[in-house]
């Protein structure tokens, strides 16, 4: 979805210091404002750890070489932190490696530097003078910053000096508490603003709260607020009364936003397009609805709602804690409040400054613990905290008893508390409460056993309080663990450590001392990380992309993409085909498909219908329109509006139009009274709307520009003074219908009817599915004929989830497809050698290289599919969509790609760059097609034009896609593709598998004459007759037949090929139902037959037979059952002389003919269904079925097209000892034989003859009164040849739309010439 991209409104402070913010804080800062957590000695103190300083002993170093050790400085006041730097202590061993930042406004609840969504770790000093500076990703706003160092130096200690790089910022901070709110009244009561720039920082440690707030007497409004600790931006720009138009739009953003740390918000809107950035995060979005315009009365308040507001939106809290630079449509809010300029009324006690946080949170990882005192041999424990975590389970608090103990933990989400007491016998109670609870919002815990019982509260909710008896008496212990339990522990708790924060502990209802615990006071720890809270959501910002639902643990993601129609760690990767096109490519036949015509990019798949025709596949989508719609009710304006829909969102049309080659739509108006275009001159009567909302005055059939119907086109409307049959405005019905083929003006969204208030007048109206074919994407190719060619376009944008997509096919061992670089990223993929693809990229954490080896060589000019995608997750190569490696992404480091250099195809970036991924970088040599970045299609062909060595197309699909041409038929190549041609078999079809067949009635039969000059190349099994000569004369030594069909009738002759001589083949069905191939090819007193008297076939299901001769040996495949083979007489001739014709369902021939098949078999003919009809290379039956090939077909009596079920075969093969077909079937019985067959069946037979040659009859009157009445009908139709370079165009109108499809401009005045 394009949004508008604004130009950010910078906030004061940002004005004051944008063009410098790079001056040194801490350089210039007295002794005193650095601290640490220990010092080695008195030279090693913290005021010493200035950058560059050899004062005292030249930096700082701590007594103690641990993880809890840190360097401090105070900047006096909020600044601007935008770099840091260390450097060892001067001239010794002692530096640091590795650090954590750490930053707060009062010392106090310190904040982690994040970066990447994980607490970052800065790689620091490899010596003890060199400077190591690093730029922050993001600015920070802090007084107060703390380095922590995790690694050093082992053969030396701790050692740093530090600077810090940003520049002041000069803040308005306002209190709110709870009850307070500023009012900005507007100047004017009613506000109708098109465009608003909000911003505000806020910092609190409440769930909930209203920041912003402004409504409109109409229902607009605008409402920013937190619930549970996130942020809603609510906006409505107006929704009608009918409730037609809704324009109510909620955005969500962050989490965990009660964390009393500054967030920055800034809101952008331009009519309905939003910006909504919190945290430098932003989201673009549309509102819904249709109006553009905030609409807001007298005033907008801040920190809560006025006393003005509807009771409606009562009941949300005001908003508790601070705000700075609130600033709206250029109004600095907090600056007028200090001036007293704007309604304060509401606070009871105005401060501009913010109060200091009196929590005190401890961090938890997880092999960390707590422990603190209370007190001993006490019959009353009571212990509460506050705690927050991803995780569903873990230790939250666990003290030893006198006798037993008491365990506190999160088992899956819910509280659990375990007491356990050893006194006479062991007695074990459980209380468990709440659910949930690992959702990272803070949650209070209250515990309390005494006097025989145990009572637990979650969230200081008395009302769901549990309370359970024990029927003991216990004795505190006085030692208590938090988070997790020390090693020395007699008897460990069930639970493993807690991962997360915990505050507000309690111990004998004392709040505990912690700042004391962090001064060694009272009670110690372990691996904890006192006064701070480091917890991260890991699903916000949501890297789960396409609706995939987030979920986490205190580590890591993950993603469930179930029903999203994607896949891959971060539901990227679609699993559908991008269109029909790629379906048929894969060989599928019509059906309903899903879709996804971006891939991985933002529009979701959706399901069209995909007609797959011998060359084309067509996108069929419907609409909500019925055929033949009454057009009623009429507007004031006297038109009638019809709204059309299709089952998709606009987007998903508009990916199908775009992407295709062609688009067609039929549009039918049907009239009595009612007319349509009126003149090409005048006003019309009705139009249609397009996609562009545009209006259009063509209807089906004609052209943009040209006012007329299909009729004003090829000059036959009923009355020749108008272009439309409907414009004659006669009481009879008519009709105008056409197809809309210019693709950039469909789909039709909305036809607008205006002549239908007359007496008399009505109308109805039809708009077909769009159709659409082509995939100009799947073929979009380019050859690359050079070593030193390539294409480029432009950087490569995948900071933090992309992929890539392609086919290639060469016959070269190596060669780079594509690079991209940057400053110090870069990606690479190519083909490393004849099997092996290789996929390298480097985000900053060094070079990763996946590697897939196919098992057969790539170099084979056929194509093959590379799909390569990474991701904060993963990164993945896939080969052929079956050979592939995943690597995942390291747990902590840099997750974003940052490319600056165009992205080359088909050469490095750079042969001459220092760095090669390959070692030998070689430019590609052969073909790439169907190039996707990210979902958007790269056009190698029109970028192809353009450049020298790179044509655009590629030939030679055949060789990858041939196979899916079946049945004999042949791939033929083609520029964008390739197509099966089917002519030389039986079938027809996409792939020539449909079968032709047709039911034949009593006495039909179809002749077909070969030519004398003619040969039969044998179709068939090659690998049995590939040793034998194929002669091109007539004179066959080997032949095949085959064909399917199905009948309940006897006798009858099926299949008969006469020569010129008294060589024949026969293929009857006897009396009894039994199959007989008869062959005469001379040298014999009788014909040589074979009977397949085993079974009746004539039992109405479908038979296939296959017939094929070799000289001698003949093959026969009957159904499912195996091949059976015969073999000539020695005194037969092994030629089949001078083939002549052949016949189906029967024979009408002169001449010399087997006098047996005339008198036994001819009679009445064959009744039922023939397909699949092949002799060599020639398919009579096809031949004869299908009017458009020029063939010497004859065909006499009734023929209806039908593929008799030949396919698929149905019946399921007899068992061996059952079948009497079967050779080894000993003793087998034959109930149908000939000499049995009865006279009632023969009587029978007669009467259905007599009923349909009836029936026949009937059918050829009735088609000879159509013909005498269309002929009388079309009698003067007026034709000409007028129109230049379309032969086939009626008139010049039809000259252009033939000529070009593409024409789009509007006739001009010499134009109009055409209509006199």
């Amino acid at each position: 979805m394009a949004l508008t991209r604004f130009i950010r409104q910078p906030s004061p402070w940002f004005q004051l210091t944008a063009c410098r913010c790079e001056e040194s804080l801490a350089s210039p800062l007295a002794y005193s404002s650095f601290t640490s957590s220990s010092v080695l000695a008195g030279g090693y103190g913290a005021g010493y750890a200035k950058l560059n300083r050899r004062a005292g002993a030249g930096g700082w170093s701590p007594m103690y070489m641990d993880h809890f050790q840190w360097l401090q400085v105070d900047l006096g006041s909020r600044k601007q932190v935008v770099e840091v730097a260390t450097q060892g202590r001067y001239s010794s061993a002692d530096w640091t490696s590795h650090y954590r930042l750490l930053y707060s406004d009062t010392a106090r609840n310190w904040r982690p530097y994040l970066q990447d969504g994980n607490i970052w770790t800065f790689p620091g000093n490899s010596n003890s003078e060199g400077v190591v500076r690093h730029k922050l990703q993001h600015a920070i706003l802090a007084r107060h910053i703390r380095f922590v160092p995790l690694d050093w130096n082992r053969e030396g200690r701790i050692g740093l000096r530090v600077d810090v790089y940003g520049c002041p910022y000069w803040a308005d901070v306002i209190s709110f508490d709870g009850q307070s709110v500023i009012s900005y009244r507007f100047r004017s009561k009613k506000m109708k603003i098109v465009k608003d720039v909000i911003s505000l920082k806020f910092r609190t440690s409440a769930r909930d709260g209203v920041l912003l707030h402004g409504e409109g007497q109409q229902g607009d409004y605008i409402t920013l607020e937190l619930r549970k600790a996130r942020l809603q931006l609510s906006i409505n720009l107006g929704s009608n009364q009918y409730g037609s138009i809704q324009g109510h739009t909620s955005v969500t953003s962050g989490s965990l936003l009660d964390d009393e740390y500054w967030h920055s918000v800034v809101m952008e809107r331009y009519r309905r397009n939003v910006n909504f950035t919190l945290d430098h995060h932003t989201q673009q979005f549309r509102t819904n609805g249709e109006f553009d315009h905030l609409d807001l009365d007298y005033e907008i308040s801040f920190g809560g709602l006025p006393v003005s507001v509807k009771p409606s939106l009562g009941g949300r809290e005001n908003f508790v804690g601070c705000m700075d630079g609130i600033t709206y449509n250029g109004e600095n809010i907090t600056s007028l409040v200090r001036r007293k300029k704007v309604d304060t009324s509401s606070f009871h006690n105005l401060t501009f400054s913010c109060a200091e946080s009196h929590s005190f949170p401890v961090f938890f990882n997880s092999s960390s613990f707590l422990r603190l005192l209370g007190q001993g041999e006490s019959d009353m424990l009571s212990v509460s905290l506050a705690f927050r975590t991803w995780n569903p389970s873990g230790l939250l608090m666990y003290t030893v008893l006198a006798d037993g103990m008491v365990e506190v933990g999160l088992t899956d989400g819910k509280v659990t508390v375990y007491i356990n007491v050893t006194q006479k016998k062991k007695t074990r109670i459980e209380i468990s409460s709440g659910s949930g609870l690992n959702d990272g919002q803070w949650h209070s815990i209250h515990l309390n056993v005494m006097d025989n019982y145990a009572m637990l509260t979650i969230d200081g909710n008395e009302a769901s309080t549990i309370r359970t008896a024990i029927p003991f008496q216990i004795k505190t212990g006085g030692t208590y663990y938090f988070g997790g339990f020390s090693l020395h522990t007699n008897t460990p708790p069930l639970q493993r450590s807690f991962q997360g924060c915990m505050q507000m502990i309690h111990v004998d209802d004392q709040l505990a001392d912690l700042k004391a615990v962090e001064q060694g006071i009272i009670g110690s720890f372990e691996n904890v990380s006192l006064d701070m809270c480091a917890i991260i959501d890991r699903c916000v910002p949501n890297h789960c992309e396409h609706s995939g639902r987030c979920s986490q643990t205190w580590d890591t993601f993950s993603c469930n993409c179930n029903g999203t129609g994607y896949t891959g760690a971060t539901c990227h990767t679609s699993v559908y085909e991008q269109s029909c096109e790629e379906y048929k490519q894969l060989g599928k036949g019509s059906g309903s498909y899903w879709i996804d015509p971006d891939g991985s990019g933002p529009i979701p798949p959706f399901k069209v219908y995909c007609d797959m025709k011998e060359d084309k596949a067509w996108t069929t989508v419907k609409n909500n329109l019925s055929p033949q719609t009454s057009v009623t009710s009429a507007d004031q304006e006297g038109k009638s509006v019809l709204q059309l829909s299709y089952n998709m969102t606009t987007e998903q049309v508009l990916a199908i139009t775009n992407n295709a080659e062609h688009c067609e739509q039929n549009i039918a108006f049907t009239c009595r009274m009612s007319r349509l275009l009126n003149t090409p001159d005048g006003v019309p009567f009705t139009w249609w709307v397009g996609k562009a909302k545009e209006k259009h005055f063509y209807w089906g059939g004609s052209g943009p520009g040209i006012q007329k119907c299909a009729c004003g086109i090829e000059r036959n409307c009923t009355n020749p003074r108008y272009f439309c049959n409907c414009d004659a405005d006669q009481r009879q019905w008519r009709e105008d219908v056409g197809l809309l083929v210019y693709k950039d003006h469909l789909p039709v969204s909305q036809v607008v009817v205006g002549d239908i208030n007359r007496p008399g007048s009505e109308a109805k109206l039809t708009v077909g599915p769009l159709r659409c074919h082509g995939d100009r994407n799947y073929w979009n190719a380019a050859s690359f004929t050079s070593p030193a060619s390539y294409l480029h376009f432009p950087a490569f944008r995948g900071e933090t989830s992309a992929d890539i997509s392609f086919y290639f096919k060469t016959s070269s061992v190596y060669g780079v497809f594509l690079e991209n670089l940057g400053s110090t990223n870069f990606i690479h993929i190519e083909l490393r050698a004849a099997s092996v693809i290789s996929f390298s990229f480097d985000v900053g954490n060094g070079v990763e290289e996946l590697s897939v080896r196919s098992p057969t060589p790539l170099n084979d000019d056929q194509w093959h599919r590379v799909e390569a995608d990474r991701n904060v997750k993963e990164a993945s190569l896939l080969l052929d969509g079956q050979h592939g490696e995943i690597r995942p992404a390291p747990t902590q480091g840099q997750t974003r790609l940052e490319l600056s250099s165009q992205l080359y195809v088909g050469l490095p970036a750079s042969m001459t760059c220092v760095y090669s991924a390959s070692g030998g970088q070689r430019g590609f040599l052969g073909c790439i097609r169907a190039l996707k970045v990210n979902g958007v299609t790269l056009d190698l062909e029109e970028r192809a034009k353009l450049t020298p060595w790179v044509k655009p197309g590629c030939q030679g699909h055949c060789t990858s896609y041939g196979i899916h041409c079946r049945n004999g038929g042949k791939c033929v190549e083609q520029y964008n593709g390739y197509t099966c041609d089917c002519s030389l078999t039986a079938y027809d079809g996409t792939f020539c598998t449909n079968d032709v067949g047709g039911y034949f009635e009593t006495g039909t039969l179809v002749r077909y004459d070969l030519p004398p000059e003619m040969g039969f190349p044998v179709l068939g099994d090659t690998e049995r007759l590939s040793d034998i000569d194929i002669s091109n004369e007539a004179n066959l030594t080997q032949e095949e037949l085959s064909f399917s069909f199905s009948t309940a009738s006897t006798p009858s002759i099926l299949v008969y090929v006469s020569s010129r001589t008294q060589d024949y083949l026969a293929v009857v069905l006897m009396h009894n139902g039994a199959l007989q191939i008869r062959y005469s090819l001379g040298g014999l007193k009788e014909p040589y037959t074979i009977d397949m008297d085993h079974r009746n076939l004539a039992n109405g299901h479908p038979h296939h037979v296959n017939i094929s001769r070799n000289l001698r040996n003949i093959r026969l495949k009957l159904d499912h059952y195996p091949v059976s083979t015969y073999t000539l007489p020695e005194a037969s001739d092994t030629q089949f002389n001078l083939v002549k014709t052949i016949f189906l369902g029967k024979v009408f021939e002169t001449g010399q003919i087997d006098s047996i098949l005339i008198e036994r078999y001819n009679t009445p003919g064959f009744v039922g269904c023939l397909s699949r009809v092949q002799f060599n290379n020639v398919a009579p039956l096809k031949a004869a079925l299908r009017p458009g090939l020029a063939a010497p077909v004859n065909t006499q009596g009734i023929l209806v097209p039908s593929n008799c079920g030949a396919s698929p075969l149905t019946i399921a093969p007899k068992v061996p000892v059952n079948d009497p077909w079967h050779l080894n079937a000993d003793g087998a019985v034959f109930p149908f034989k000939e000499e049995k067959v009865s006279q009632d069946r023969v009587d029978r037979n007669s009467a259905i003859v007599g009923g349909i040659i009836a029936v026949v009859i009937f059918t050829i009157l009735c088609v000879l009164v159509f013909m005498i009445r269309h002929m009388f009908r079309h009698k003067g139709s007026y034709h000409t040849n007028e129109a230049k370079g379309a032969e086939s165009a009626d008139c010049a109108d039809a000259a252009i739309i033939v000529n070009d499809p593409a024409f789009t401009e509007t006739i001009d005045e010499s134009k109009k010439e055409w209509f006199i």
